[in-house]
């Protein structure tokens, strides 16, 4: 597995390495020895998500608060996504910054988001199964989430506004400035 690390200190891609034959490929999607080890990290995960949209679908941006964090570790099942992580610490050189990444079943390319971070994407392809892992169990106390158009973040998120389909929930988040986090 190779480790590609960004610009936000922790955010991770993740390269696993495929094996292809005349039977189709096999891959190790996760193990916890090779990933602590590339990472330097130590990461329990204790719940694992699956979504599935269609074009234009945008989900995010998500972060849980206090106790409740949650560091993620996201990929693509089938279809093509474009992932956000956005640094949400305070103290962080890189705060309010982000890393986008396109995860798509043919890349198998997977996005390690740290705890203090905010997380969405947007699906490219006709439809997409989305997976993620969580090291952190779900608590509706603790959500929060900033609206994705947010003019200082300036996400490109390469479809137009027309194409975007996003929830009631996610359309009246607030901005970076107005967030709690």
């Amino acid at each position: 597995m190779n480790i590609v690390h960004t610009h936000l200190e922790g955010c991770f891609i993740l390269e696993p390495r495929v094996f292809n034959d005349g039977r189709g490929y096999f891959y190790e999607s996760y193990n916890k020895k090779t990933f602590d080890s590339a990472t330097g990290l130590n990461v329990e995960f204790v719940q694992d998500n699956q979504s599935f949209s269609t074009r234009g679908v945008l989900r995010g941006l998500h972060y849980q608060t206090g106790d409740a964090a949650q560091a993620k570790l996201v990929r693509v099942i089938s279809g093509t996504v474009l992932d956000v992580a956005v640094d949400l610490r305070k103290h962080s050189d890189t705060f309010g910054k982000y890393v986008a990444v396109e995860l798509s079943s043919e890349n198998k390319k997977q996005l390690f988001v740290p705890r203090g971070f905010a997380h969405g994407f947007v699906v490219l392809s006709e439809e997409a199964e989305f997976s993620y892992k969580c090291d952190n169990f779900y608590s509706k106390e603790h959500e929060g989430g900033i609206i994705y158009n947010d003019k200082s973040l300036a996400i490109d998120w390469q479809l137009s506004e027309s194409e975007l389909v996003v929830s009631e929930k996610d359309i009246v988040l607030p901005a970076l400035e107005n967030a709690i986090y």
